[in-house]
């Protein structure tokens, strides 16, 4: 029904390109007129689109100007506020009018450009130098002053290596650059040049003159792009700078942010913005222009993957490095201990009831192995087998019954029960009495607070002694409550995090690594105290507490820009997240040739030891063939796992990880030679193309092998998108097991079914479009369950982003000396209407009058008839008069 549909009214992509083609032919139609432009005349194209923006919205300017004036010579705080609004409305039409005219200029503008970087890639550009060219020629070596003209080569440096410009827009990258500018977000598949079509929307927002940032994923590719695209830009005078290339809070990088054109990482723009709501002064603030445009390069990889993890300034904390995590480590690790040999007991017992045909009590016992340790190899090789998926969904399902009431009789008899979907792991009562027999009976039993507190009321003795009690029993509670969240926290490093895939120790440091991309997430640490357990786990030193002093996530630094635009080549499948989190609409830009590249089933196997042998004969088969090859991997270990049975086999390669991330630019580079192996993770050197030789392209093309289907359909994606670009021939193959997380996870037990009745033996391969679809139907199941979590941060995160939007607006004003004098006037009113509202009720003048001078520092000049009596309205607005006139004296004074 829904092809039906489709058919008829055409796909969302189809409908998106119809609306767009007539800005194609506008863009086109400027070609000529365009081509016959002297290089002088090219340049003079962006001084005309300057000028007809300055005149749209000079009439405004002039009536923003004429209200600073009347705010000036205004006394009255209540009569300033009024113009304060009038000035912000001006500003929403002044960036209206902006729109308009850019949207009129827009089809001349994107002819100017791709004129541009077609004179480029014929040779050097000469024209009569400006002052601007005049300055670049001294910074660099590929402008040079001959006489009153400036030449512009057409080679230059990009990130240490050699660049000539060779590219010129097509016309899907017309449609991409025109998607950005409204607003949206481009899908653009690898190898169709997406830095390149940036420089449409870029260049065409710049002449507002209100600062463009063009956001990337880490500074290589911020400080590569801005050096690759930067002469493009300075030939029509716009200037362009990166943020990554300076020290926060320098004068270097506040000159960045006042380039027409900024480029940056994600991190640094969200860290420069909460430096900002840190500084004492105006002048020691960067992003004093505000947020008018920002294009995000893989914006999947910045506002989805990145969304969970907030970005947070931290300081050191009172007594943080006092922490009771190598005390309390031993504990945990005879928790640790005892649960293993449980477990394996009761896999054992499992193995021969099930055999002895008891497969009720059998699977109560494969239940409890699963409920205690989920990520035991020997557990996970026996669900592989014949039907044991099937039995321990079917006991599962029958303990969940009644809100899972009936599951405490599983768990009572584990130490603590893990819930790997749900990453959590909770200390069972047994688990409990084993890390207290060596201590004191209560020494991990919180108290009940209130009723201790409570009996303290009646205890006989002075107001002194109950004060000292009490106290006493806090200090007792929080001694406690810290101690059994140090043992929780070391519960899950031990139980949850595996070293060398959620992190690694490198320079005798516990480093995160980004499940998404593989890469290291340097300054990252896990927050309450979870880094610090895994420190202790894995005998590093323990670093201090921290606490935290500004905040926000990403998702809500971004939703600041006045308009966003976001490219990437995997963004279809979360088109819903970015209209509903966003209102960020997904338009799917079709590729300027024919994808070649052939997409297979997955290969499906039993275990994971048939899967990577399966692995390593795929590789030797297409080595021989000559091609170059791409292994792509879900964690360090896996690829490191692979590497030494490739050593063994004696097959050269390359490996690229968290580890060995700083020779991800070569590993790139080398990776499309013909017979090349390259094992990657996720980072796959995302942002670089794996170009290939004459001789790998008759080969056969660039062959992708996944050894495992990630949680998400978008990093799948992305690595199946390394090859085939440009119309490239290429290949993708995923290799999956039964073993694989993913699977266990998440309906593997439809696929285990399926293979029971086909009878396959070890060793045996399952290949069909069902499996494949069913793989899929997981990772949607996961990818609902992340939307949900990221979801829920938002809105969390949304009433504290209330919260600091008010404090850093009025920060700002504070540090501008703008409209501070009308926020004091209005936090006086809203402290005194607060007591007013607390005290008149009861009539408790006396105590009023109390927190009044202890607020306020003098005590009114009102009687308490007049208070208790009179209108609220009117006893606010009398002691708000006295309020004022003391604080205005004081400041006289002053």
């Amino acid at each position: 029904m829904l092809k039906f549909i489709s058919k008829l009214v055409g796909s969302k992509s189809d409908r998106d390109l119809k609306l767009l083609q007539p800005f194609v032919d506008a863009i086109n139609s400027h070609t000529d007129a365009v081509a016959a432009l002297s290089n002088d005349g090219l340049r003079e194209k962006t001084a005309g689109f300057k000028k007809a923006i300055e005149t749209a919205t000079a009439e405004l300017e002039a009536e923003k100007t004429a209200l600073y004036e009347q705010i000036a010579a205004t006394e009255n705080y209540d009569a300033r506020e009024p113009l304060y609004e009038q000035i912000e409305a001006i500003d929403k039409d002044v960036l209206q009018e902006i729109e308009r005219v850019l949207l009129e200029v827009h089809p001349e503008a994107f002819a100017v450009v791709r004129e541009t970087a077609k004179r480029f890639t014929a040779g050097e550009v000469r024209a009569t130098a400006t002052e601007l060219d005049r300055e670049l020629a001294q910074k660099f070596h590929h402008i040079t002053i001959e006489g009153d003209e400036v030449v512009y080569a057409n080679s230059w440096k990009a990130a240490g290596g050699d660049i000539t410009w060779n590219m010129v827009h097509y016309d899907v990258q017309l449609i991409g650059g025109t998607v950005l500018h409204e607003g949206k977000i481009a899908e653009m598949q690898t190898g169709e040049g997406k830095t390149l079509v940036a420089t449409l929307p870029v260049y065409l927002n710049a002449l507002a003159g209100r600062g463009v940032h063009v956001v990337t994923v880490n500074d290589y590719l911020a400080k590569r792009d801005s050096e690759w695209m930067a002469p493009i830009f300075n030939f029509h005078g716009l200037t362009i700078d990166c943020i990554d290339k300076h020290q926060p809070n320098s004068e270097d990088r506040r000159a960045a942010y006042y380039s027409d054109i900024t480029y940056g990482t994600n991190n640094e723009f969200g860290f420069d913005y909460l430096r900002d709501n840190m500084a004492r002064r105006d002048e020691d603030r960067v992003q004093t222009r505000g947020h008018h445009f920002a294009i995000v390069d893989e914006v999947d990889s910045v506002l989805i993957d990145d969304a969970r993890t907030p970005l947070i300034i931290s300081g050191p904390t009172p007594k943080g490095d006092q922490h009771q995590f190598d005390e309390l480590k031993g504990f945990v690790e005879s928790l640790m201990t005892a649960q293993k040999n449980f477990v394996q007991k009761e896999l054992t017992d499992a193995k021969s009831l099930i055999a002895e045909g008891n497969t009720d009590e059998g699977g109560v016992k494969l239940l409890r192995a699963y409920r205690g340790l989920p990520k035991s190899k020997p557990l996970i090789k026996f669900l592989s087998q014949d039907g044991m998926k099937t039995l321990l969904q079917k006991t599962e399902g029958a303990y969940l019954q009644e809100q899972g009431k009936r599951m405490k009789l599983i768990d009572e008899d584990l130490f603590f029960t893990i819930e790997e979907k749900s990453n959590q792991v909770d200390l069972t009562g047994k688990g409990i009495d084993l890390i207290s027999k060596s201590t004191a009976k209560d020494f991990f039993v919180m108290p009940d607070i209130t009723a201790e507190l409570s009996a303290l009321e009646d205890l006989e003795g002075s107001a002194e002694e109950r004060a000292a009690k009490k106290d006493e029993i806090m200090r007792d509670y929080g001694v406690k409550s810290e101690r059994i969240h140090t043992v929780n926290q070391l519960l899950k490093a031990y139980a949850l995090f595996e070293k060398d895939t959620e992190y690694v120790i490198m320079d005798n440091k516990v480093k995160i690594v980004d499940e998404q991309t593989g890469r290291i997430m340097e300054g990252r640490r896990y927050s309450d105290g979870l880094h610090q357990a895994i420190e202790a786990k894995e005998n590093v030193k323990i670093e201090a507490a921290t606490q935290t002093y500004a905040t926000i996530t990403l998702q809500n630094y971004f939703r600041m820009y006045h308009k966003l635009g976001g490219m990437t080549g995997t963004a279809e499948t979360e088109a819903g997240e970015f209209w509903e989190i966003y209102e960020l609409e997904v338009v799917v830009i079709p590729t300027n040739r024919p994808i070649a590249r052939d997409d297979r089933e997955d290969f499906v196997y039993k275990t994971n030891r048939e899967k990577y042998n399966a692995v390593i004969e795929e590789i030797t088969k297409l080595r021989d063939a000559g091609r170059p090859i791409l292994v792509g991997t879900t964690s360090v270990e896996i690829s490191e796992l692979l590497s030494r049975a490739l050593k063994i086999r004696k097959i050269p390669h390359q490996v690229l990880n968290a580890k060995m991330h700083q020779k991800e630019a070569e590993v790139v580079a080398e990776a499309g030679k013909p017979g090349m192996v390259t094992i990657a993770t996720n980072m796959a050197g995302r942002g670089t193309d794996i170009k290939l030789s004459d001789e790998a392209k008759a080969a056969g093309g660039l062959a992708i092998i996944g050894t495992e289907r990630h949680d998400s359909r978008r990093v799948d994606r992305q690595l199946r998108g390394r090859a085939g670009r440009q119309g490239d021939v290429g290949s993708s193959q995923f290799f999956v097991s039964l073993e694989d997380k993913l699977m266990r996870l998440f309906n593997s037990e439809r696929i285990a079914g399926l293979m029971d009745r086909l009878g396959l033996e070890e060793g045996e391969v399952i290949q069909h479009s069902m499996v494949t679809k069913s793989i899929e139907r997981a990772q949607k199941k996961v990818e609902e369950n992340n939307f949900g979590t990221r979801k829920r941060l938002l809105e969390y995160d949304d009433v504290m982003n209330s919260q600091r939007t008010v404090i850093y607006k009025r920060r700002g004003n504070a540090l501008k000396g703008q409209r501070i004098k009308v926020d004091i006037a209005n936090m006086i009113y809203d402290t005194l209407a607060d007591l007013v509202e607390m005290y008149q009720p009861s009539k408790d003048f006396e105590n009023f009058k109390l927190d009044f001078l202890r607020t306020f520092a003098f005590e009114p000049d009102m009687i308490a008839d007049e208070f208790t009596g009179g209108d609220f309205e009117a006893v606010c607005n009398n002691l708000f008069d006295q309020a004022t006139k003391f604080y205005n004296d004081k400041g006289g004074r002053i």
